[in-house]
């Protein structure tokens, strides 16, 4: 169990859960600020879990944002030891709804707006889940993510969807105008100058996590969000 001060001074503690059903079970963790107004669902990608530390260091910050997180692991130990389920995004597509349809009846976030944040393969199964079951979706963030790969439920997303790409990540960039084109939902693309595929020169993925942060709170929250003003590069495509 981690716990963190937000900037008020009240203590956040990540607890950690277990989704069960059928023989299976997925652990997390949860993190609730004081007044919540929504809880965003982390989908990891490329046989990443709950301690990856970008998808932390960008649940810190929504946090600080009074946005609770769950970071849960979409495969189990010996699932992810197969390469193939990585890639496999209906079974990671059913995961996320699993870990959805827990945030809804648990106690501490069954009231919340839900939101994803997909990173890599993680994002395609988000997008896969926000079209199949929409219920309680309230927005959709992709991290240097493949929505290419939900591409059939892409005209069927209604959830606000922004998607944030590398400027550097190339190949990426047109997976992602070619997924924005096909996405009929509010939508924005945001190119972060000078990031690479996982974000890791400084200064990138603070970017991320404020662009994240601005829009589950635009799309949460019932009044507008007056957060920092970004400063990337924002690309909209007609």
């Amino acid at each position: 169990m981690t716990s963190m001060m937000d900037d008020k001074g009240h203590q956040i503690v990540d607890q950690p859960i277990t989704v069960k059903k059928e023989g299976l079970a997925l652990d997390g963790f949860l993190g609730i600020p004081p007044s919540a107004v929504g809880v965003v669902l982390f989908a990891h990608g490329s046989g990443s879990g709950r301690f990856s530390p970008r998808n932390n260091f960008v649940a810190r910050h929504l946090q600080q944002g009074r946005v609770a997180t769950l970071l849960i692991d979409l495969l189990t130990p010996d699932e992810a030891e197969d390469r193939r389920n990585v890639f496999d995004i209906d079974l990671l597509a059913d995961r996320v709804l699993l870990a959805k349809a827990w945030l809804e009846q648990d106690a501490r976030t069954k009231g919340l707006g839900i939101g994803y944040f997909g990173a890599s393969t993680g994002a395609g199964a988000a997008l896969q889940a926000a079209a199949r079951n929409p219920s309680s979706i309230r927005a959709v963030v992709s991290r240097g993510g493949r929505p290419d790969l939900a591409e059939p439920y892409l005209p069927s997303v209604t959830a606000p969807t922004l998607l944030i790409v590398g400027g550097d990540d190339e190949q990426v960039i047109e997976m992602n105008r070619a997924a924005y084109r096909l996405l009929a939902c509010p939508k924005r693309l945001v190119i972060v100058p000078g990031a690479t595929h996982l974000f890791e020169e400084p200064g990138t993925l603070e970017q991320v996590a404020e662009h994240a942060l601005i829009w589950f709170q635009q799309h949460c929250h019932p009044a507008p969000y007056e957060g920092t003003e970004a400063r990337t590069t924002k690309e909209r495509l007609r």
